[in-house]
């Protein structure tokens, strides 16, 4: 055992926390995270686009400039209905269907184009039906799946570790493909599929257990896109029963404040199966489906702005997409 005696660490220090990537300062006993970000980027938050079933192919945009997708790499799956979390450093993409449901989960460096490697296994087999995950700086956290019966079982992982997922708890819905988003401390999940439903439930991200009820949507509805700030979330288009009717609604909640939804504004038009991405100012809907067929348009709004989507650019496919990205509201 070293006699040394333990580092006296000076009030007000500053240091770099490379798990988390942001700047803290020692003040009387512990370190605090500062509010300033540490920039993991040149130009701003990135987003991944993962492909619905039959393809492989990961799509990459910049969230802070407005253009077109570029390629990234390929997952390795050909999957659809994938959940999806994210750190500041890492993007993770698990489950899904082939159609044939499947446990794995991958990961990819959002820094480095390239494939997507293994990173473990799902509890459960199955699909989110839409995207289905929720995570902050250190854990990623995946709701109930479609499954041949569904389930309600809600997975996590340490976004820096590769391995299997554990058990987080269970969702008060039975049905998957619950629409989600994050802010540091809290996830959220709105809707479900095959179901139809308006009930909205959160759960603590660093506390296992159930999830509870915070609210309703404005309609019985699935396959929106979700993407959030730290404080406002908002799910983008989807589709409601009983036709169901492809819409293009925008509607948030404030995600400390339990209630129901309230109305945002409109996409340019309607879709559903979209994917969802956040840099915390701008909320992206991307690909997705209406009656009419697949689209690679991608829209975009700012969070804190209610009013009509605004055009971004293009996917490199029409299709759904899975979405994730290094700057959303889990992060601060």
């Amino acid at each position: 055992m070293s006699n040394q005696p333990p580092i006296e660490v000076p009030q007000g220090a500053i240091r770099l926390n490379t798990d988390s990537q942001r700047l803290e300062f020692f003040a009387q006993d512990r370190w605090y995270e500062m509010a300033t970000d540490v920039p993991t980027l040149d130009g701003g938050a990135r987003g991944l686009a993962y492909r619905a079933g039959g393809s492989n192919t990961i799509d990459v945009i910049t969230i802070p400039t407005s253009g077109n997708a570029t390629d990234f790499g390929n997952a390795t799956t050909t999957a659809g209905g994938r959940h999806t979390a994210a750190s500041r450093t890492r993007s993770i993409a698990a489950g899904g269907g082939t159609p044939t449901r499947i446990n794995t989960i991958e990961f990819s460096t959002f820094s480095t184009t390239g494939n997507g490697q293994d990173f473990g296994d799902l509890t459960v087999v199955g699909a989110g039906g839409a995207q289905m995950g929720m995570s902050n700086q250190t854990r990623g956290v995946f709701g109930g799946r479609t499954t041949p019966g569904n389930s309600n079982t809600i997975d996590y992982i340490t976004i820096a570790s590769t391995g299997d997922a554990q058990d987080f708890g269970d969702q008060g819905n039975t049905e998957g493909g619950m629409n989600c988003f994050s802010s540091p401390t809290r996830g959220i999940m709105g809707g479900a599929h095959p179901a139809n439903t308006p009930r909205i439930e959160f759960i603590t991200i660093a506390t296992t257990g159930n999830s509870q009820e915070f609210g309703s949507l404005m309609h019985d509805q699935e396959l929106s896109a979700a993407a959030s700030s730290a404080t406002r979330g908002v799910w983008m288009g989807g589709r409601y029963a009983p036709s169901p009717t492809n819409m293009s609604t925008i509607q948030y909640v404030q995600i400390q404040s339990l209630g129901n939804s309230m109305e945002f504004g409109d996409l340019t038009s309607v879709r559903n199966d979209s994917g969802g991405m956040s840099d915390c100012v701008r909320a992206v809907c991307y690909g997705g489906g209406n009656p009419d067929g697949q689209v690679d348009t991608i829209e975009y709004i700012s969070i804190s702005t209610g009013g009509t989507a605004i055009d971004f650019g293009n996917a490199n496919h029409s299709q759904g997409y899975a979405c994730t990205s290094n700057g959303h509201g889990g992060l601060g």
